[in-house]
């Protein structure tokens, strides 16, 4: 072997000598403290791109490294899930990742397959219209040993969508019929709640109170629905039960809507495309028999029956995070209600920087999400509310409180990364 040759293997095995010993000393830096632990100081949340198949999900994780150099040997992996009433929406894992001194941000992105849509949309009707998100993220380091919890995120969403069937107005009912005076019937009360859900349909259960202002009985024979959401058609059909009211008579009409909710996939795209806004319109018709009076059986259309809510799912998506509806009128929906823990990193020097180089790295999904995203679209509207404040303090330098600024949340465009975003493989 030649002398080039010698100095090669020789020039190999001191860089491997150096990359071990710059491990150790690193990793013993950390142990007795000289150096500062790096700490995940919050977590935003955003949608992107929504597609009949896929919702996806920008999760900008934030990192404080204390100390004055960046965290590369042995790479770091980011963990992290989003789960609404329990149910896992979206989750993952970034390998490979390597973080700059100071603040920096992990930018990832997932697909959410929206047949889950259905899963939590039983949960949350079964839990009252209400809906708690969680996010959870943790950075390791195999280097170090140990993970970095981010501060916990807790959200409430609330919905009213059943207060659409819900009056107390007088609505009459003309059947334009020459044998029978109009009004031939007056809905005094309509009452609606959810009965049975399950991952096939949604029941909804209404009680009309039915006046009779004429002389004859009126025959109710059956009560047609159309319930559409975001003119999405979630179901429709008719009973066949039949109910007489006495002339001047009140009497109560119970019926049973069925909802198929394999449409429900379908209306969350709607609902996402719609900046999170969405309106219940539910179609009413009696089928009268007149014949008491001389007449026929007639079908009489009723008003509509309608209700928007409007939701902020990540937060921030708008002035007033407690969102509003209305339902022939106006109201108050979709309230959310943010609780966060406060990350507290280790003492050590701290600056600020931002840097233009991009990293390799890869990542993993639990298998459960959609298929693979092309293009990484967010909205192109930013609406940033909520703002999360990380006060540290270090025995040589004065206190300095670094501000990261939530940008996720009503389809808000992600933040703009210190390196590029790459979509995770789905399978």
């Amino acid at each position: 072997m030649g002398s080039n040759g010698i100095r090669s293997i020789g020039g190999i095995k001191l860089a491997v000598a150096v990359v071990v010993g710059l491990a150790v000393v690193i990793g013993g830096g950390f142990a007795a403290g000289v150096l500062g632990t790096p700490s995940v100081t919050g977590v935003d949340n955003a949608f992107g791109n929504v597609t009949e198949e896929t919702t996806e999900i920008h999760t900008d994780i934030h990192v404080r490294n204390p100390n004055p150099i960046g965290v590369t040997a042995g790479g770091l992996t980011v963990d992290y899930e989003v789960r609404m009433n329990g149910i896992a929406m979206a989750n993952g894992t970034k390998s490979g990742v390597s973080i700059d001194r100071g603040n920096d941000t992990i930018p990832t992105t997932t697909a959410m397959n929206n047949s889950r849509i259905p899963d939590w949309w039983v949960s949350h009707l079964q839990n009252g219209e209400r809906t708690t998100l969680t996010v959870h993220a943790d950075v390791h380091s195999s280097l170090l040993g140990r993970s970095f919890d981010a501060p916990s995120v807790e959200r409430g969403i609330d919905t009213s969508l059943i207060e659409a069937f819900n009056s107390t107005e007088d609505k009459e009912v003309n059947a334009s019929s020459p044998v029978v005076p109009d009004p031939v019937l007056v809905i005094r009360e309509t009452r609606g709640e959810w009965g049975t859900v399950s991952e096939s349909e949604t029941e909804i259960r209404m009680s009309f109170d039915v006046y009779n202002p004429r002389s004859v009985p009126i025959a109710v024979s059956g009560i047609g629905y159309d319930v559409a959401m975001n003119d999405v058609e979630m179901g429709s059909g008719a009973t066949n039960s039949s109910v007489v009211i006495p002339p001047r008579s009140e009497e109560t009409i119970n019926a049973t809507f069925r909802l198929e909710n394999e449409h429900l996939d379908e209306w969350w795209v709607s609902h996402l495309q719609n900046d999170q806004v969405t309106t219940l319109a539910a179609d009413f018709y009696f089928r009268i028999d007149l014949s008491e009076g001389g007449g026929d059986t007639v079908r009489v259309p009723l008003d509509t029956m309608t209700r928007t809510i409007e939701t902020d799912i990540f937060g921030g998506g708008a002035d007033d995070p407690s969102g509003n509806d209305t339902a022939d009128g106006s109201g108050s929906d979709g309230d959310g209600t943010d609780t966060s823990g406060t990350a507290t990193p280790a003492d050590a020097p701290g600056e600020t920087e931002t840097r233009d180089d991009s990293t390799t790295e890869t990542e993993t999904d639990d298998g459960l999400l959609g298929s693979d995203p092309e293009t990484d679209t967010p909205s192109d509207t930013p609406t940033p509310t909520d703002t999360e404040s990380t006060t540290e303090t270090t025995t040589d330098t004065p206190t300095e409180t670094a501000t990261e600024t939530d940008d996720g949340g009503l389809l808000g465009v992600r933040r703009s990364g210190t390196r590029e975003r790459t979509p995770i493989g789905v399978r």
